[in-house]
């Protein structure tokens, strides 16, 4: 057990979003025990969301790990600009940004919408889950971020990019957009001293997106993936505390897969 001298984050301040349930939720506790004081944003939710908050400071009673829940609506920029402004205020400061939540999706092959029946809302639907919010979370602590000449930022994004094994159009379509939106931002910010990264999972069960795909299509994935197995929200904790973390200070602009070897490149 890591004690607060040795824990990886112990003293930063780690805000992750959509932090409430699944993946989020993963990073979340994965965070505060390695000593990270952690901001759980999260939707509507309250209850769930208050539940991360205890399981994060069960974990961290070693390492100093704590957690605070903060409602907003990511997609709105006045609602991130409260949140973040908050957070500075009440803990000081932001070393690390996860920008994980993305609006509702259900990977259902046999209900999904085909192109020719997918309107543009949906596209813009799953654009503002993803660009926008992450763009106005960005945007919220650049400042804070180019004042002290550091920051990580990890974006979650899809290794559909890729390889769209099944054709959901609009969330890969906006996966793809959030890399490119995250290898510009690496660009620019890199000279400041800001890092900015993608992790890449595959299917990742059991979450709430994953919750309708057949077993069919599962079992079908885990024979091709070479590590025989679907990813579990934890498995893809580890890889953003990398990204996060001193040991990749000298990456930026990367795709990190998280998909057992399904996509190699």
């Amino acid at each position: 057990m890591n004690s607060p001298q040795h824990a990886q984050f112990a003293g930063k301040v780690v805000l992750v979003t959509g932090a409430s349930r699944g993946i989020g939720a993963a990073i979340a506790r994965a965070f505060a025990r390695e000593g990270a004081m952690v901001l759980v944003n999260y939707l509507s939710n309250t209850a769930a969301a208050q539940a991360v908050v205890a399981q994060c400071q069960e974990l961290g009673q070693a390492t100093g790990g704590d957690a605070w829940a903060l409602p907003a609506d990511v997609r709105s920029a006045e609602a991130v600009d409260a949140m973040v402004a908050q957070a500075l205020r009440e803990v000081g400061r932001i070393d690390v940004v996860v920008n994980n939540a993305f609006s509702p999706y259900t990977f259902d092959p046999d209900h999904r919408t085909r192109f020719w029946d997918t309107p543009w809302q949906a596209y813009q639907s799953q654009f503002d889950g993803a660009v926008h919010a992450a763009y106005n979370v960005c945007q919220a602590v650049l400042p804070h971020f180019r004042q002290r000449a550091q920051g990580s930022i990890v974006n979650l994004v899809s290794d559909m990019v890729d390889r769209p094994s099944i054709a959901y159009h609009d969330y890969s379509t906006a996966k793809s957009a959030l890399v490119g939106f995250s290898r510009n931002l690496a660009t620019e910010l890199g000279p400041l001293g800001i890092r900015v990264n993608c992790v890449a999972p595959g299917l990742v069960s059991p979450t709430d997106s994953s919750r309708h795909t057949k077993e069919a299509i599962k079992d079908s994935l885990i024979a091709q993936t070479p590590m025989g197995r679907l990813a579990t929200p934890d498995d893809v904790a580890g890889p953003v505390l990398f990204l996060a973390s001193d040991w990749s200070r000298f990456v930026t602009g990367q795709v990190l897969l998280v998909d057992g070897g399904l996509v190699m490149r």
